[in-house]
């Protein structure tokens, strides 16, 4: 089955560049003006993935997140007039997945959204399925849970596989680049404060759950594993 994506852009030029490229790409469309009926339509029917500009009238892009992270892990894909760091960095803190500025390539967007897809939808892992533990933080690829002291860990697709890139490596300090390896494309830019945020969510995730000792930085280097409770 094709995948639904939900393109929610007040700029109607924009929601055609798009769509055409999804379904280019075999994607199924539905595009929508501003965030109020962006939120109809996933009240009507749930979609593989959101392409949601963040500067829409009625409600914008961000609140729209707010509102759905209260209720749904569906994966989101912000887009921006604007490179502004805050931007950015609201988006992801609010559970986005990832970022693009416009103007943007029609093809790389195509490459992260399907990028996004295969994280929100891992591959069946062996039938041992594989768990992943690290003091008293555990991660189950095959049932995509994430777990710290027995508390569950909601992570965005791309949260948890920057997660299992630290827990299959526990002793390794991993550089910018490694970390993003692990949850992105090799051919697909991510800039460095990007990765900050990314790492920054996982941390307050995991504070929130009684995680204080996550994720060290390493500077200069990059990131390690803390203890983790343990």
């Amino acid at each position: 089955m094709p995948h639904h994506i939900l393109v929610a852009d007040d700029d109607p030029h924009i929601r055609e560049i798009i769509c055409f490229a999804l379904e280019k790409a075999g994607m199924k469309t539905l595009a929508v003006p501003d965030g109020a009926a962006a939120l109809l339509a996933i009240e009507r029917r749930a979609p593989d993935l959101v392409v949601l500009d963040i500067g829409m009238p009625e409600m914008d892009g961000l609140e729209l997140c707010r509102r759905l992270r209260h209720t749904s892990d569906v994966p989101v894909l912000f887009l921006s007039a604007r490179d502004e760091e805050i931007d950015r960095i609201l988006g992801l803190e609010m559970g986005g997945d990832d970022y693009v500025t416009k103007p943007f390539s029609p093809r790389e967007l195509v490459a992260r959204v399907n990028v996004i897809l295969r994280r929100a939808r891992p591959a069946p892992e062996p039938a041992d399925d594989r768990q992943f533990a690290h003091g008293r933080l555990a991660l189950v690829p095959a049932s995509h849970t994430a777990s710290f002291d027995g508390k569950p860990l909601a992570l965005t697709s791309i949260e948890f596989a920057i997660l299992k890139g630290f827990l299959a490596r526990p002793a390794h300090v991993l550089g910018r680049d490694m970390v993003m390896a692990n949850a992105y494309a090799a051919n697909i830019h991510v800039a460095d404060r990007t990765v900050d945020s990314h790492i920054r969510n996982i941390r307050a995730k995991l504070a929130a759950i009684g995680c204080v000792d996550a994720i060290e930085t390493v500077h200069g280097v990059g990131f390690r594993l803390g203890r983790c409770g343990s």
